[in-house]
């Protein structure tokens, strides 16, 4: 599995060319739930397809750029697949915090800056850097450097 990208200190402020991504760890350490938010990202529609998935399982996926087996949690595996699928998964009606993790699940948790957000979101890439870089973390989404 790849390293997860090295997390900056918290006394750099991160400007619009900082990178964020989704720090998976953060939702263990501040006892959150993400099986429950990531179920809440699934698409009404397809909810009762989705309503019984086992919370623990996990699936082999294979690394497109190495070839290797990783381990990977079953669910999330399934909403990236959703989130890749479905061209309304991320629009102009879902709150800045979800739209950028939405992002974020379908590039695979590559970091982008506040630019290359807006760009994907099409919203100002000065909002999206204060909404992310304020005292409180939203979502696990946090700076990181490569």
């Amino acid at each position: 599995m790849p390293h997860p990208p090295k997390k900056l200190s918290r006394r750099i402020k991160p400007a619009l060319d900082t990178p964020f991504h989704i720090d998976f760890e953060w939702w263990q350490q501040e006892g959150r739930d993400l099986h429950a938010y990531l179920l809440s990202q699934i698409p009404a529609d397809l909810h009762e397809a989705y309503a019984e998935l086992d919370d623990g399982a996990t699936v082999d996926t294979v690394n497109p750029e190495t070839g290797e087996v990783q381990q990977e949690d079953g669910l999330l595996q399934r909403v990236r697949a959703i989130a890749r699928q479905r061209v309304d998964f991320v629009n102009q009606h879902t709150s800045i915090i979800d739209a950028v993790f939405r992002t974020f699940l379908v590039n695979d948790n590559k970091p982008l800056t506040s630019y290359e957000l807006s760009r994907h979101l099409n919203r100002d890439a000065e909002l999206i850097l204060r909404t992310l870089s304020g005292a409180q973390v939203y979502k696990g989404l946090r700076p990181c450097t490569e």
